[in-house]
Formats: structure tokens, sequence, C-alpha cells
């Protein structure tokens, strides 16, 4: 077989980039996760499937910690190739946060093939500034808002660090004050040459004008750049990549990896107030 990208031919791409298939026991942590989640909805004052657009999907739930504020936010976009999953999965993150004085607002999105890859980023900017525009209803800080996302959301992360949000709207240019970018991808290419392609279908121009690693853009937002040892090599090379292109343009960024960890158990960490992970976002915020 033929290579088709880097060293890899389509088998071997496709492996690189099927973490179901690399973690077979991935549901496991999903339903691992599923009495955490519930737990949180019980512990801490929430409200859910806010409208920030109105398409069925345009929705954030916000988890507040006890207090009179107003806090810090984390906005959390989750994963799932942009093609799969529910914001409603990882509920269960909002607890080192909360705990630590900090709102978490986890942001849902449609799906693709219902959208294109660049409507999803679109959406979750729109998301961001409904945060901004409504914060003081929940007692937030319109000043001091985060972003942190995994694997899609990891990209959508790097996608909202990289924008001009004065150029948006009326915001503040520095509307995100920094974000955390775990295991995701910051170069389509591969993407648009594996199997995922049948459903995602990306063209040229999305590849480009999505992969925060081809931007021109001048990088300002803080960012924390996070994956797991245990994930494969190509998530791992597409976060070292994406940090070092970050930094050589001047970028406020710095690369985490995090021992031991797949491309799901990760997600432990980001729950674990005593992780390097969550002691880094927290110190990010100033809240530690």
């Amino acid at each position: 077989m033929s290579i088709i990208f880097r060293d890899f031919d389509q088998n071997e791409l496709d492996a690189q980039y099927n973490n179901r298939a690399h973690v077979p026991d991935y549901e496991n942590y999903y339903d691992g996760w599923k009495p955490a989640c519930a737990e949180i909805l019980i512990n801490f004052e929430n409200h859910l499937e806010l409208s920030y657009g109105s398409r069925a999907r345009e929705r954030i739930d916000l988890i507040l910690p006890e207090g009179k504020g107003p806090h810090p936010i984390q906005l959390y976009i989750h994963g799932g190739y942009w093609m799969s999953r529910s914001k409603s999965d990882q509920t269960f993150l909002a607890k080192p946060f909360v705990e630590s004085g900090v709102a978490f607002g986890l942001i849902e999105y449609d799906l693709i093939p219902d959208v294109r890859i660049g409507d999803i980023a679109r959406q979750c900017r729109i998301a961001a500034t409904w945060i901004y525009e409504n914060a003081h209803s929940y007692s937030i800080d319109p000043n001091q808002i985060y972003v942190s996302g995994h694997s899609a959301g990891g990209h959508l992360t790097a996608m909202l660090a990289l924008t001009d949000w004065s150029a948006f709207g009326k915001y503040p240019k520095n509307l995100m004050k920094g974000g955390c970018a775990v295991s995701g991808i910051y170069d389509l290419n591969p993407i648009k040459l594996s199997y995922m392609q049948d459903i995602l279908g990306f063209t040229d121009a999305e590849v480009t004008e999505n992969s925060p690693i081809l931007s021109k853009n001048i990088p300002e937002t803080p960012l924390i750049i996070a994956v797991g040892a245990a994930e494969t090599d190509e998530f791992k090379r597409q976060s070292e990549a994406f940090s070092a292109d970050w930094a050589t343009k001047g970028g406020n960024c710095y690369f985490l990896e995090q021992p031991g960890n797949n491309h799901f158990s990760i997600l432990n960490e980001l729950a674990d107030r005593e992780s390097k992970l969550i002691q880094d976002i927290l110190t990010q915020i100033g809240v530690l």
C-alpha cells in the first residue's frame, strides 16, 4: 500500500486517528463518568440548555460555584471529531473548577454533516460572546473568560484562541483570556486523508481556513497544549508541532505531556484538582 501522509500508508494513517480502536474499552470511561456527571448537577447550582442561538443544539450548560461572585468562567468544548458526542457526557469536568470558585460552561454545537466545520467554530465563538453579554445574570465576570476543549474541542479551543474578537463583533480583542487545548488536532490535512473523510468531507479550503497551525494570525491568547503520553504518535506530534509553531510566532504557550494517559483517560486528569493539568489551568485563571 502506498504512502499517503508522512510515513503512513492508508491503514496506518487510519489507525493513528482511530482513538476508539487504539483504546478498545473507551466506552467504559464514558460509563464511569455518568455518576460523577449526575453528582455535579445535584451538588451545584446549574442552568441547563441555555440558548445562545436559534438552532436546537446551540445550547450551553452552566455549573456555578458557591459564593456571591462575580466568578471567572471556564468554557469547555467537547470532542467527537466534529460529528459525535454531547456536552452532557462531560459535566463531571466541572468539579475542580467550581470547587475553586470558577464557573463552568459546557458548549454544545451542531455536528457534521448537518453543518460545516467553519460553522461549528462560528457557533463556539457565538457561545463565548453570549457568555460575555449575559455574564452578570449568572454572577460571572465577563473579563475572565477562559476556554478549554478535548480532541475536536481542543481544535476548536485553538480556533477561538486565534480569534480577533474585536473584528468578530463589538467585543474586547482579548475576550478570551486564556485556554487549554487537550489532545487536539491542529492540522486537518491528515484528517482529510483518513477514513473519516467519508463523513467529514473536508475541502482543501476548509483545511486551510480551519487548521490552527496554518493560521497566519499572530497568536496572543495564552494557551496550554496538553496531550497524553499513551496517545498515538500522530496525536502527540500534532500537539508538539502546534506548540512549536505557536512559540515560533511569538505565542504565549507551553506543551504539557500527561504521563500514562491515553486519549480518554486524560479527561480524568482534567477532573482532578490535584493533577498537574488542572493546577496549571487554575494558575492561568489566577485562582491558585
